[in-house]
């Protein structure tokens, strides 16, 4: 990353030269040039009406256009001019990007953007072209784009079931929905596999292959009425934001709700349920149970979490996290509470047991909210998950068992001494069952209790009743006893585990709520700006317990900066070399000046070492908040949602002062 930025304009000098006279007002407009299919016509459209538009007299330049071996398009680029694209060297081969700098710099009134939805090389500002796209647009740069249906988001797993082919490069429905613009480039899908036959799409073998594959009548046709479906959507959709704008009321009492889990194909039941919500102009939630396994295996499956987190928030899902071991029981409560009318989940599959049938949690849930529709979207390529134990989990069993092993021998000791005194059998009894509490405090696995508890019947058993030192029971009274022992065992281990789960469920929330009460209270007590933004970052090291830094903006400069370690022994001189690093501090500029949320585990500059969230009120930036994120970390959703809330209250109090 360092050789790529090397090479990159500094962000400061070149938010003076792109706007001398401070940054722009308003944002440009987005018309996208819809189609099915490649060879629609969606560039030859695009720049015929980009020719129309120099003619009428608008400043315009062709920023990217993806190269074409069709004449007939190439030709509308004659006359316009055309910004030289940027070079990425990537594993030995030199790739042609689109240059977003070289456009900001130009600052035209209309800029060609062609092909969207594609994945920039390593090395670029952003991941996506599209992030471009809208960073052209928020500094007031007019865009026209392509796109093909396959490529956006909530379709992709319809189209893939259709063509067999699964498309990596996507863009969220938001940026689609919230185009100017949308022009369907339609023709018939004859008409387009003639144009494939004559070459005018792709050399002669590779329209042979794609003839037979994805280019077929059946295809085609289905992949142009998903454009149209989903046209027609949008347009629906800017008929009730109209009637909305004039005051008419538009009541529905649909609301889809979607259960978010860490496993892969989670993805595909978001994008069913936000095509769901959009179909029925539904409120849309997902929802996140945090079971005590689920905060377990967080380190394992935190990315593919974040990543399907990520992906409901595209769809302006309002994401909920609830807590407890039900996840049945939370939700269904939620959705009683808050008028759920769709439920949609994932079927998951799960290994036979031959001697029993334990009800599914898909089960459990339609007879706890009968009232609701409960949908389950299969996954014909999902399979049962046979997960590797690490070598740290091995650690961590053995030692659950070995405190099992240990907690009983020292009941057994205790217990034999007390029969030595002739202390009675009973007590011994009762220290088995203070035993299995305590197993059930001290280990992380439920099944230790249940371990636990079986040993003390047998112990007791082999040790203290007649004949002693077998397991038999001479008495006909014993078996009673020892099946009243074993219940009362299992049943305080159990409460025992129960009280330690909400214990910790406790602490978590009383932490929260406690941040979250320090917030406002703490702020009231800066009388500075600079007392403000210290406590700022104090606020986010105890949140977060990470290495943090503020930079402080208000001057509209990065030349100030606060660093808060997460801890005495963190090596200061290392921080202060990082953060005041040419790397992170344009990514912190860039942040500054987007007002976007850029850096490590982000789309935008992601080789960045720290993540940085803009603290800013309207059009002014008082600060940057980074986050050193080390070897992959990731933030938990509510930590986030924590962060965002200190960044905002802390902009709420400097534009307050800033105003009295």
């Amino acid at each position: 990353m360092d050789k790529e930025w090397d090479s990159r304009p500094d962000p400061e000098l070149l938010l003076r030269q792109n706007f001398p006279e401070g940054e722009p007002d308003g944002k440009g407009k987005l018309k996208i040039f819809f189609g099915y299919a490649a060879g629609v016509g969606k560039t030859y459209t695009m720049l015929d009406a980009a020719r129309q538009e120099k003619e009428a007299g608008r400043d315009v330049v062709a920023g990217y256009i993806e190269p074409h071996d069709r004449p007939d398009t190439m030709a509308l680029l004659d006359g316009l001019e055309f910004l030289t694209p940027r070079y990425v060297e990537y594993k030995g081969i030199t790739l042609r990007e689109f240059d977003l700098d070289a456009a900001l710099i130009r600052r035209p009134d209309l800029i060609l953007v062609d092909e969207l939805a594609h994945t920039n090389a390593q090395g670029c500002r952003h991941r996506k072209r599209y992030q471009d796209v809208i960073e052209l647009l928020d500094a007031g740069i007019n865009v026209y784009t392509t796109l093909n249906v396959q490529h956006l988001e909530s379709l992709h797993d319809i189209v893939a079931s259709i063509t067999h082919v699964r498309v990596s490069e996507r863009i969220p429905d938001s940026v689609f929905d919230n185009a100017s613009q949308v022009e369907l480039v339609d023709i018939a899908p004859e008409e387009l596999r003639q144009r494939l036959e004559e070459g005018k799409i792709y050399h002669k073998n590779q329209a042979d292959k794609a003839k037979i594959s994805f280019f077929t009548v059946e295809n085609l046709s289905a992949l142009r009425e998903i454009a149209l479906r989903r046209t027609a959507d949008r347009v629906n959709r800017e008929v009730i934001r109209e009637r909305d704008a004039a005051g008419k009321e538009y009541f529905t009492n649909e609301h889809v709700l979607v259960c978010l889990s860490p496993s892969p194909t989670n993805a595909r039941v978001i994008r069913t349920a936000a095509r769901m919500a959009g179909a029925f102009h539904a409120d849309f939630t997902a929802v996140l149970v945090e079971t005590e396994h689920l905060k377990r295996e967080h380190s394992r499956i935190s990315r593919s979490m974040e990543a399907n987190i990520s992906l409901a928030k595209q769809f302006r899902a309002n994401v909920i996290t609830l807590y407890g071991d039900d996840i049945v029981e939370q939700v269904a409560s939620y959705a009683r509470q808050n008028g759920i009318s769709k439920i949609v989940i994932g079927r998951s599959v799960r290994k036979r047991h031959t001697l029993y049938v334990r009800p599914t949690i898909i089960d459990r849930l339609i007879k706890a909210v009968p009232n609701m529709d409960v949908y389950v979207i299969p996954d014909a390529t999902a399979v049962e998950r046979r997960y590797k134990i690490s070598t740290d989990q091995k650690r961590k069993v053995w030692m659950d068992i070995l405190k099992t092993g240990a907690i009983m021998a020292l009941c057994t000791v205790l217990s034999l001494v007390l029969d030595h005194y002739q202390l009675g059998v009973i007590n011994a009894a009762m220290i088995y069952m203070m035993g299995t509490m305590l197993v059930a405090y001290m280990t992380r696995a439920g099944w230790c209790g249940l371990l636990a508890s079986v040993l003390s019947v047998l112990l007791f058993n082999y040790f203290f009743t007649d004949p002693r030192l077998t397991f038999q029971a001479d008495a006909s009274i014993y078996p009673f006893t020892f099946a009243a022992m074993l219940v009362c065992a299992l049943v305080t281990s159990s409460m025992a585990a129960k009280l330690k789960r909400e214990a910790a469920r406790g602490e978590s929330e009383s932490r929260y709520m406690q941040i979250l009460f320090d917030i406002n209270r703490n702020l009231r007590k800066g009388a500075t700006g600079e007392e403000i933004l210290d406590i700022c970052g104090r606020l986010v090291r105890t949140l977060l317990k990470r290495n943090i830094v503020i930079y402080d903006t208000r001057n509209g400069k990065m030349d100030q900066m606060r660093i808060y370690p997460a801890s005495e022994s963190e090596d200061s001189a290392r921080l202060t070399g990082l953060f005041k690093s040419p790397d992170e501090m344009a990514v912190a500029a860039w942040v500054r000046k987007n007002r976007h949320k850029a850096g490590a585990t982000t789309d935008t500059l992601p080789g960045s070492k720290a993540r940085y969230t803009p603290v800013y009120k309207n059009d002014k930036v008082y600060a940057v908040i980074g986050v050193e994120l080390d070897g992959g970390d990731m933030i938990k959703p509510n930590d986030k949602n924590v962060l965002n809330i200190i960044a905002e209250e802390t902009s709420y109090r400097l534009g307050d002062m800033e105003h009295r």
